[in-house]
């Protein structure tokens, strides 16, 4: 076979031990990099110049004669398994059509998994061999609902002969539904449930887009996405589990980026408790056969999300792979992505990510990730919130089926700086899931201060974005929150959650971008203004405004979370006295002649962060 080209996939070069030494020499960061893995997929010569020594020209052309004067090892080409059409003959003509039973309860609330259980056939292979839906119909509205809506959703197997399909009524009334199958015994069942108004505390619907920059719950309650990550936190031994569960509940994050798949990365070298597809002794997975624990498991937690008033920011897909996970084939791709949206769509907490990273799953093409949004738009009559997750370049975020805007940071300092100009840009929420991350590892994203994630923070915020918080402090358990969850002990949190107080005061809840001066960004809304002075420390603030509207003003310590009250209200050009440090905000807020202002404070007061 004719030697290696720049379009030879790196992980066969380096299974070569003839070529594994040119590759060594020439690109020694590469080789020794922990995304080794992740890159195994990627051409050669994609990869020239990976790291800080840049080749010369002449050292590339080396390269390329050494490599091809070898003689590459021979690789069977892979063969791409072809989609599983369900079968129409599963069950014969001697099963009676509609001759099974559906359990259901006869209410359920709205926004709450309504779950239609179906004892089933279970013979040959169910999970692919059987299709079912139901078609819901709003019988009788009560309230704000549209009589005779419709709602085609699709069913699943959840093993042990149980079909399950889930719906999470979008209103109060009456409701109706029937379903089809391509199992005789499935087809043409009958029911009716009645969905009332929320009564459980924290029910407030899924989150929507709101306000073109901002997003509210279904109810029109606002919501602000205080947004943490910890990847591989459900693929965790069960105590680790609860210490993170135990850990959110005394913060103020409202979402957590996870992701459905194992990770394999730098601190994350264990196994998972289970797999997501049944294994075989060879160590290859049946992509045709999810195991479904896995998955109720995963459900258990979303729900134990939820009762934590957070959002689960789930991730289809992540380079962080050493199973194969990451790239399933095309049809396998596809049944995995169906099969969970069928499955967690009911959940009101979910959003969808279709990556962390997309550029760094070599396998996929950008048809391949519009078709997973297709998919989704068809299986999940929910809508959540769907985005994708850069490392380098952007992924289109004009594109019709992406909600938000779900950005890693663009530069070693300056992301959170870029808001305005990306809401201008994409029209759409700006949502900087990863800033970098408070720790202490011997990797550039994840190794800032306290401090400067906070600064982070609140340069979003006051620019009308929403910034997220990540922690990786190294310790002997190898226990990092970012990606397998545990405890906080980084000084962030508490920060975030003080800033999250603030905006919750400001008129509609949300802070936009306002008309700054050259060197300070100014946020929040008209007559509730804030400056932050981030690395800056100045010793006195000269504020110009129109004459005719006076101002309380408040001197707001970010890091020491503080709010110190200036005696007295204030109109046209004033100074305000700033103590001369870093981190320091003001707020200035409409004086009214019933109140001082909306929070409440008097002049002379000093309100303390908690």
């Amino acid at each position: 076979m004719s030697g290696y080209s720049p379009d030879s996939l790196l992980g066969d070069v380096l299974d070569d031990p003839g070529a594994r030494p040119l590759i060594e020499r020439a690109m020694p960061a590469l080789v020794n990099s922990p995304l080794i893995l992740q890159l195994r997929h990627s051409p050669v010569g994609q990869l020239i110049g990976f790291g800080a020594r840049q080749l010369t020209d002449e050292e590339i052309s080396r390269l390329w004669r050494d490599l091809a004067a070898l003689s590459a090892q021979s690789t069977a080409p892979r063969v791409e398994p072809s989609p599983i059409v369900p079968s129409p003959d599963y069950e014969g003509p001697e099963v009676a059509r509609a001759s099974r039973h559906a359990e259901y309860p006869a209410s359920a609330e709205r926004w709450a998994v309504f779950e239609i259980s179906i004892p089933g056939p279970d013979h040959g292979n169910p999970f692919v061999d059987v299709d079912l839906h139901a078609t819901f119909r709003l019988r009788a509205a009560n309230g704000g609902g549209r009589r005779g809506s419709t709602y085609r959703v699709g069913g699943f197997y959840d093993g042990g002969g149980r079909y399950v399909i889930r719906l999470a009524a979008p209103d109060v009334g009456e409701w109706e539904f029937v379903t089809d199958s391509t199992a005789r015994s499935l087809d043409g069942l009958r029911g009716s449930f009645s969905a009332s108004a929320p009564a459980r505390a924290g029910n407030r619907g899924p989150v929507r887009v709101a306000d073109t920059f901002h997003f509210r719950y279904a109810d029109g309650t606002r919501y602000r996405p205080v947004g943490t990550t910890a990847y591989a936190w459900t693929n965790q031994p069960a105590d680790l589990q609860e210490r993170t569960l135990e850990t959110l509940a005394q913060t103020a994050f409202t979402k957590l980026r996870m992701c459905v798949f194992p990770k394999s990365y730098l601190f994350n070298t264990n196994e998972p408790p289970v797999y997501p597809f049944e294994r075989a002794e060879d160590g290859t997975f049946d992509t045709t056969r999810p195991v479904p624990a896995f998955f109720r498991h995963l459900e258990r937690r979303i729900d134990q999300l939820a009762e934590l008033g957070i959002e689960a920011d789930l991730i289809l897909f992540h380079a962080y792979d050493r199973w194969g996970f990451s790239d399933l084939g095309k049809a396998g791709d596809d049944r995995y992505v169906r099969y969970l949206v069928r499955r967690l769509h009911a959940f009101r907490n979910v959003w969808w990510s279709l990556a962390n990273e997309y550029d760094l799953v070599r396998s996929k093409t950008t048809e391949d990730w519009e078709r997973f949004a297709e998919i989704i738009g068809e299986e999940d009559p929910t809508g959540h919130l769907t985005s994708i997750h850069n490392c380098f370049g952007f992924y289109d975020y004009t594109r019709p089926w992406i909600t938000h805007c779900s950005i890693q940071r663009t530069d070693v300092y300056r992301t959170s700086e870029n808001t305005t100009a990306w809401r201008e840009e994409f029209g759409k929420p700006i949502v900087i899931d990863e800033c970098a991350y408070e720790g202490d590892i011997d990797q550039g994203w994840g190794n800032i201060s306290g401090e400067e994630l906070v600064r982070r923070y609140w340069e979003g915020a006051v620019r009308g974005g929403y910034v997220g918080h990540g922690e990786t402090y190294l310790n002997d358990r190898e226990e990092l929150w970012w990606s397998k969850g545990g405890e906080l002990v980084g000084d962030s949190p508490a920060r975030i959650a003080f800033l999250e107080k603030l905006m919750a005061q400001a008129p509609d809840g949300v802070f936009d971008p306002l008309p700054s001066d050259w060197d300070v960004a100014w946020g929040g809304a008209p007559g509730h203004e804030l400056a932050y002075f981030g690395f800056g420390r100045p010793r006195y603030r000269d504020i110009i405004r129109k004459p005719g509207t006076r101002y309380a003003v408040d001197v707001i310590d970010t890091w020491n979370m503080s709010v110190e009250r200036l005696p007295g209200t204030f109109e046209g050009t004033f100074r305000v006295p700033l103590p001369g440090r870093q981190y320091m905000a003001i707020r200035l807020t409409a004086a009214r002649s019933d109140r001082a202002d909306d929070g409440g404070e008097t002049a002379g007061n000093r309100e303390e962060g908690r």
